[in-house]
């Protein structure tokens, strides 16, 4: 919660909201948040929902019944405007999540949706996607033709172009401020 709330600006820069689902009590969760507030000073920014008897949880697969029938695995469930699941990580109850990777595969997938492309392996922001493959011979041959020409890519089925700065939400209007 600690981590999550301090990466909080970024993902708000992203139009991204936060929240948390715990099995355990509302209460349990006020005390959480309080002692958390009194040891560090960190108020956490985002709603936590309290799910007693682990429906939700259940539902999207948080419980591990091989680790425990209550415990919940650290899951990050990444879900779009449109309410559907883009990413799921499931991460084990002794490993702690990796914000900055998070992070990166929500901007990774709103330059995909922005550009009409793919991001490739290791991709951050600023750096080349993927352009589409042709869907038809002719394309292909032009596709081959600006290869070629650009230097752009391996074949008409791994080309690349300059990330879009209209997509960069993140990046580019905190350079400018």
């Amino acid at each position: 919660m600690i981590a999550f709330t301090k990466a909080h600006t970024y993902f708000k820069q992203l139009n991204t909201e936060l929240l948390g689902l715990s099995v355990d009590s509302n209460s349990s969760h006020l005390a959480w948040v309080y002692d958390i507030y009194l040891k560090t000073g960190v108020t956490v920014s985002f709603p936590i929902i309290a799910d007693r008897n682990g429906e939700i949880a259940r539902k999207y697969g948080m419980i591990s019944n091989d680790i425990s029938n209550t415990e919940t695995v650290r899951n990050v469930f990444i879900i779009d405007d449109k309410g559907i699941v883009r990413t799921i990580l499931i991460y084990p109850m002794n490993i702690g999540r990796f914000i900055p990777e998070i992070v990166r595969i929500v901007q990774a997938l709103q330059m995909a949706d922005c550009s009409n492309s793919s991001t490739p392996a290791n991709w951050i922001p600023n750096q080349p996607v993927i352009i589409p493959p042709p869907k038809t011979f002719q394309a292909l041959k032009e596709r081959n033709e600006e290869i070629q020409k650009n230097k752009n890519g391996i074949s008409w089925y791994l080309s690349f172009k300059k990330s879009p700065t209209k997509c960069l939400k993140d990046s580019n209007e905190n350079e400018k401020k």
